[in-house]
């Protein structure tokens, strides 16, 4: 062997000797735990116990009508409020309404049912009442008994002619919209 072949035998036998030596004295400790997370969001559901509130029919000037209605969280999160959304629709089927709205005739009283007595949450004509929003019930809170609620429709009385409406009747939809509680910056 020449030179060259005997210098190069001898850096590789140095380098395998240093991996060698290397290797069999590198060693350290381990240890690894996973963590498994979730987040998952609440159910807002907004319970009532009818569909129909009330229907009236052979309604005249004078007659006064109750309904009764139950409220009911049944999500998994505090509803801040629950709001009353009103539409209705005039079906004229009888005389000429000579402008005149029959909602402008209807007066609603709507009773929140506490501790067996009744508070008046609003008094309005129905015809105000259209296209508004009206808080009806604050904090309602998950695993809270069924708020109770009472209505009073009145058809008002103006101890004049009012033969144009016999024959109509009023469309009214009731939307009730439940709003969640307010976030928690810290929630836990």
């Amino acid at each position: 062997m020449n030179i060259k072949q005997k210098l190069w035998m001898s850096i590789v036998t140095a380098m395998l000797g240093i991996s060698l030596i290397s290797s069999g004295t590198y060693s350290y400790f381990n240890d690894t735990e996973e963590s498994m997370n979730t987040f998952a969001t609440g159910l807002l559901d907004l319970g009532i116990n009818k569909t129909s509130i009330i229907e009236i029919e052979n309604l005249v000037p004078g007659d006064t009508i109750n309904g009764h209605f139950r409220l009911t969280n049944d999500g998994t999160i505090d509803m801040k409020e629950v709001i009353l959304h009103s539409d209705y629709e005039v079906v004229d089927k009888g005389e000429n309404n000579k402008g005149e709205d029959l909602a402008d005739y209807i007066t609603v009283e709507y009773l929140h049912r506490v501790n067996g007595k009744e508070v008046v949450i609003f008094k309005k004509k129905l015809s105000e009442m259209k296209n508004d929003s009206i808080p009806v019930l604050e904090q309602f809170p998950i695993d809270s008994d069924a708020e109770k609620f009472s209505v009073r429709f009145s058809f008002i009385d103006n101890k004049k002619n009012q033969n144009h409406f016999q024959g109509d009747y009023i469309r009214l939809q009731w939307s009730f919209e439940a709003m969640q509680r307010d976030g928690k910056p810290n929630f836990q």
